[in-house]
């Protein structure tokens, strides 16, 4: 069997990294390597009580640019990346499978929540549209879920119990190989902390001619979320809009980016507004500083860097 090793990122996930590091231990990987991203609580104390390799990032380096620090560790052709929320059940051979097909970039396999029901709408997406991203900063998929844009974007015709090629699967539960990686240049660290640094790395391999496979047999059960609520609500939406707008910047042409400036800044203008009509705070000083950065970006006309 090729060998993997595998890279878990955390940041504050004491509570949650110790089942998903015994269930990777009992796979027998070659060799598992944790990248802290500086955390405050007791994550580190965690990982130490189990033959992992453990990076303490002294300061919050992001999670693309951790990817990249635990993959250069490791000497394997694959590499299995999990979020510290997630255990692995199970079908790490059908990761190994279609990774080892010609073209093949990357597989994933089913995440399940706590009660064993599939992620859909989380596990795969296709690569987000322009209308795709304007239906999400402006609540539309929120109030019509089942819109065709949405129901397109979230993959929400998939069959989770079978195998399919796929766009974009959640880097919660990712293997990829390691000379595609070297390839594409590893992950672009220009997104932090994150959020659509996995959407952009295996939109670059589809470009590069790369497949993407789905391959149920490989199973994760996902809490979600468990590092990412810890951030600061206005935080969340501020690293969220602006790693939409750099993904933007790089994929989309310059009429498209500049319309999914545009709709963030409706957006940012209704959802301001509904905040003070519910409470003042955070949130309509929030969605003005969102607004400000769509407003810089449009006003410069898509020449900002890309990177």
């Amino acid at each position: 069997m090729t060998e993997v090793g595998a890279v878990v990122v955390s940041w504050n996930s004491g509570d949650v990294i110790g089942a998903c590091l015994d269930a990777l231990l009992r796979l027998g990987l070659t060799e598992i390597v944790v990248v802290d991203n500086a955390s405050s609580d007791a994550t580190c104390q965690e990982v130490r009580r189990r033959p992992v390799r453990l990076i303490a990032n002294p300061w919050n380096r992001g999670f693309a640019a951790a990817v990249n620090q635990g993959v250069e560790l490791l000497p394997t052709p694959l590499i299995l990346l999990l979020n510290p929320d997630t255990e692995l059940l199970g079908g790490v051979e059908a990761l190994i499978e279609a990774c080892e097909r010609p073209q093949a970039a990357a597989a994933s396999g089913k995440l399940v929540d706590e009660a064993g029901r599939p992620q859909v709408g989380f596990m795969c997406r296709r690569f987000p549209t322009p209308a795709a991203l304007a239906f999400e900063m402006l609540g539309i998929n929120r109030l019509w879920p089942r819109n065709p844009v949405n129901q397109r974007y979230r993959c929400l015709d998939l069959n989770p119990d079978r195998p399919a090629a796929v766009d974009q699967p959640a880097g919660a539960f990712l293997m990829f190989r390691r000379d595609v990686w070297r390839e594409l240049g590893g992950f672009s660290e220009c997104y932090y902390p994150l959020w659509y640094e996995d959407v952009d790395y295996l939109r670059r391999a589809a470009l590069a001619g790369y497949r993407v496979y789905y391959e149920p047999e490989a199973v994760a059960r996902h809490l979600g979320a468990a590092s990412v609520s810890k951030l600061a609500w206005e935080e969340r939406q501020w690293y969220w809009y602006d790693n939409l707008f750099r993904f933007a910047a790089r994929h989309f042409r310059p009429f498209e980016y500049r319309a999914v400036l545009a709709a963030a800044i409706v957006a940012s203008l209704l959802r301001g507004a509904g905040g003070i009509l519910v409470k003042a705070g955070v949130g309509p000083r929030a969605y003005a500083r969102i607004m400000r950065l769509a407003i810089k970006r449009l006003l410069a006309g898509g020449r900002e860097s890309k990177g």
